[in-house]
């Protein structure tokens, strides 16, 4: 029974629509009609302080400047709501009888839940029971163990089976930026020697509302690269969950401004840390990035800006350029209306202001319905099919054209990219699917030891890689199944 309620779907599935039909049976019977005074005067300013809230909880997420779909309409009936239910249990406790009390206690509550699993249905932040409940207790990462306990392995020559995830406290000497604890997946090739071998890395960027573990949790990194590493002799990337944004509900967008040097502490702070601390290859060639929604700006941004640190990215429905609202809201909040700040992140002044890349490749993930046309370019310059095709229902705001206009200016610049098209939503379920599809290029591109060589979606091996192992890769419609 515990493992069948632990693993109960938060998004999909029965149980958030029966909760919500629960809570709204409750929430008609403890309002109810009751007595002409009260729905005269009582019920109405109860609906009147739900519809206020709901208004307030629009403008502070409007306010908070997320990007990712717009939020879905029941979600603010739902915050209404709780405003009714409070206002149904204070206005209405001295005028109504004892059960209907007791329901009024109890829709407040339900009320909430209710709108929690709206917002969970919105971001996919929770998947499932047991997800939800490690998060919120803050239980123990999967595969998780101390730095002490690494060291002690490594000593003795002790290979897990499966990766392990390490606590890290990343200095911030460089940045001054103020984060939380970060974390480190060591594959189990990691263990194979002593000095450990000089592994390719990739980091880790997760959305806008997030913790460094969202990656592990919500995105199922953790099952995705041990998976990998299974059946790739324990070899795989190691893997760094960063902080990008110090709290929960502070967009950064990865950019050096009013609300941190989030830029600095990528590059300046937790790289370095990674090479003296964990051996890490040192080599741009052995350095990646791959990010989700916000990190998907992050790791096309980053890349381009530094190709001297790193050489590859994946941008999981990432925006065109940062974003905490329209371009003057972001120029106004994240860089004090500095425009030419702003214009030194946003990733298309950027790749143009720089002129030719070398050996930068890319992977675009959009949500929608995957279709044989992409943008790639090949080593000869050559500019191959492109849909160009906005689909507003997958991408409200716009993320399949700014994978296409980046790809296509990187393409311009020397940058070897595509934008792979799969089924889905602007989610963590899709983000994970994201990250599994890529995770094989990226892990030979990055020259991960026994991984081979493929090619992007839509590139031939020869065009794709110099000389060297490869295998064939599935078509951006196979790779979308």
């Amino acid at each position: 029974m515990r493992h069948f309620i632990g693993h109960l779907s938060l998004i999909h599935g029965w149980l958030p629509t029966a909760v919500q039909t629960i809570t709204a049976v409750v929430l008609g019977c403890a309002i109810n009609w009751r007595s002409r005074r009260w729905r005269r005067l009582w019920l109405p300013v109860s609906m009147a302080g739900g519809v206020a809230l709901a208004a307030w909880a629009h403008w502070y997420i409007d306010g908070l400047g997320v990007a990712g779909d717009p939020a879905p309409p029941v979600l603010w009936v739902w915050i209404a709501a709780i405003g009714l239910a409070v206002g149904g249990l204070a206005l209405g406790w001295r005028s109504t009888r004892w059960w209907r009390r007791g329901l009024a206690v109890l829709a407040v509550p339900l009320c909430v839940l209710s709108a929690a699993l709206a917002v969970n249905l919105w971001v996919g932040y929770f998947p499932t029971a047991h997800t939800a409940w490690n998060q919120l207790t803050a239980g123990p990462l999967p595969d998780q163990i101390d730095r002490a306990t690494v060291t002690m392995m490594q000593l003795e020559g002790v290979r897990p089976a499966k990766g392990v995830v390490v606590p890290v406290a990343i200095p911030d000497n460089a940045s001054g930026f103020h984060h939380r604890r970060e974390l480190v997946y060591l594959p189990p090739a990691w263990f194979d020697s002593n000095p450990a071998p000089r592994l390719p890395t990739v980091m880790m960027i997760g959305s806008a509302l997030n913790t460094p573990a969202d990656w592990l949790r919500a995105g199922h990194a953790i099952h995705i690269v041990d998976d990998f590493a299974a059946v790739h002799g324990g070899n795989a990337p190691v893997l760094v969950f960063v902080d990008a944004t110090g709290a929960f509900d502070n967009d950064t967008e990865c950019v050096n401004g009013s609300r941190g040097n989030a830029a600095d502490h990528l590059t300046k702070d937790v790289v370095p840390y990674l090479i003296s601390n964990f051996r890490v290859s040192a080599d741009r060639a052995n350095w990646g990035i791959l990010g989700w929604s916000m990190g998907g700006t992050c790791a096309v941004d980053l890349t381009v800006m530094h190709p001297d640190m790193f050489s590859a990215f994946v941008d999981i429905a990432g925006d065109i350029a940062p974003n905490v609202g329209d371009k003057t809201q972001t120029i106004g909040t994240l860089f004090g209306g500095n425009a030419d700040a702003y214009a030194a992140f946003d990733p298309g002044a950027v790749i143009t202001s720089h002129g030719h890349y070398s050996a930068v490749t890319g992977w675009f993930d959009i949500p929608g319905n995957p279709q044989p046309q992409h943008r790639s370019l090949t080593e000869a310059g050559m500019d191959v099919a492109t849909d160009g095709v906005h689909d507003p229902a997958a991408n409200p705001e716009g993320q399949d054209l700014a994978a296409n206009t980046l790809c296509g200016l990187g393409s311009a610049h020397g940058i070897r990219c595509t934008v792979v098209t799969q089924p889905g939503r602007h989610d963590w379920p899709f983000a994970a699917q994201a990250f599994g599809a890529a995770l094989p290029w990226l892990a030979g591109r990055l020259g991960t030891p026994g991984v081979p060589r493929v090619p992007l979606p839509g590139l031939t091996p020869q065009a794709a890689s110099p000389p060297g192992p490869s295998v064939a890769m599935p078509s951006v419609q196979a790779a979308g199944k």
